[in-house]
């Protein structure tokens, strides 16, 4: 049962560092992008509501046209300063337009890869904590009798 125990524990402390190493190396990486403007053709918002918890999420969508081609503009926060007709700057990556650089670097795979470890360190710290708590529970119901 310690065996374990120490060994989730140890998967949790290599997430965590590669977490760390993996941060460090998504902002430090240099995205390539052209700044452009393009002109805005749609906006609309999508208000979902959890039913279980009654919190609402706000979706922004933008559309944009920039060189003749119609663009989902990606990463928006908010419909502000966006209208039909209005022209925006927008930074181009990859064929993709996106409204901040941070849009740029969240979605690249060092990124991807970024995510997936901080999901799995708190993965591991929760299942590792529950473990070693029901673990307890079992060595002191095993003494007691």
């Amino acid at each position: 049962m310690k065996n374990k125990a120490a060994f989730m524990w140890t998967i949790t402390a290599i997430c965590l560092i590669l977490t760390i190493v993996f941060w460090f190396l998504m902002n430090k990486k240099e995205v390539k992008y052209e700044e452009v403007s393009a002109t805005v053709i749609n906006t609309s918002s999508k208000e979902i509501i959890n039913k279980n918890t009654k919190n609402k999420t706000t979706f922004y969508e933008v559309k944009v046209e920039y060189k003749g081609k119609e663009y989902a503009l990606q990463n928006v926060h908010g419909l502000a300063g966006y209208y039909k007709g209005k022209n925006v700057k927008a930074l181009l990556s990859n064929d993709i337009l996106y409204a901040n650089i941070e849009g740029i670097k969240s979605s690249s795979p060092i990124a991807i890869i970024y995510f997936i470890f901080l999901f799995g360190t708190f993965g591991m710290f929760f299942a590792s904590a529950t473990y070693m708590s029901k673990n307890k529970k079992l060595n002191r119901k095993e003494r007691s009798e």
